[in-house]
């Protein structure tokens, strides 16, 4: 009787025993799948936010490759650019010295006279001493200065696209009492313009005068022979800058 009575207890406790474990396991199983599915949406959450990095650092790569082409594509222009604008001043350079070759093979017969031809900062000078031009004091041109002037302006009318600049300087001596050398170096500049406009047809367009007075010497004052070489007219050939402030403008 006793035996019959142990063998059911002991089937009920295994029984017991068997769910209560398998309640653990089932509880741990799903405690396990919480954790799971906890981490899944962390990975999850992580996963949209790099995701979401990566297209961010992709769309600034699409960026900066775009900035990068415009910029180089800015700069292969630019260098175009630069050029022609390096061929035009090339240009200018040549003609200037072919100008100035020019000039100086005109004027050859003069530079025993105080004619002096030189190139200088982009800009060809021709130099004429006040004894082949005009007599102390005075604006008026002699025939010497005519001749010259003609050969000058056969060369000159060869190119007419450059602009000419007469420029009259004096010593810091006055020519007369109450004399004004400014006066007088303008007036002087004003006569070779009229000569070259009037006589040799030189486009007056072209032509611009000034006087400088004393206030541009080359020599010392202080000697008979520096204020020689300052009494002088400068005859000064600029480039073409239109030209090439035109193609400046156009490559901005």
């Amino acid at each position: 009787m006793t035996r019959k009575l142990i063998i059911p207890i002991v089937l009920i406790c295994v029984v017991l025993f068997t769910s209560c474990a398998a309640k653990k396991k089932l509880a741990a199983a799903e405690a396990e799948i919480t954790q799971l599915k906890a981490d899944k949406a962390d990975l999850a959450s992580k996963n949209e936010s790099l995701q979401k990095q990566l297209d961010e650092f992709d769309a600034q790569r699409k960026a900066n490759m775009a900035a990068f082409e415009k910029y180089r594509a800015e700069c292969e222009e630019a260098k175009q650019k630069l050029q022609v604008v390096r061929a035009l001043v090339a240009e200018q350079y040549a003609t200037l010295q072919e100008v100035d070759k020019k000039i100086a093979d005109a004027l050859a017969n003069f530079n025993d006279k105080g004619v002096d031809v030189y190139y200088k900062d982009g800009l060809v000078y021709v130099s004429m001493a006040e004894g082949l031009l005009y007599k102390s004091g005075s604006a008026t041109l002699g025939p010497d200065a005519k001749a010259a002037l003609g050969n000058l302006a056969s060369v000159l009318n060869e190119y007419p696209k450059l602009k000419v600049y007469v420029v009259g300087n004096t010593d810091d001596k006055p020519f007369k009492k109450g004399g004004d050398n400014m006066t007088l170096s303008t007036d002087r500049a004003n006569g070779v313009v009229k000569i070259l406009r009037d006589d040799y047809k030189v486009d007056p367009t072209r032509l611009t005068s000034a006087g400088r007075g004393k206030y541009s010497p080359v020599a010392d004052n202080s000697t008979a022979e520096g204020r020689a070489k300052n009494r002088r007219t400068e005859i000064i050939i600029n480039p073409d800058l239109i030209k090439i402030w035109q193609s400046v403008q156009d490559s901005q």
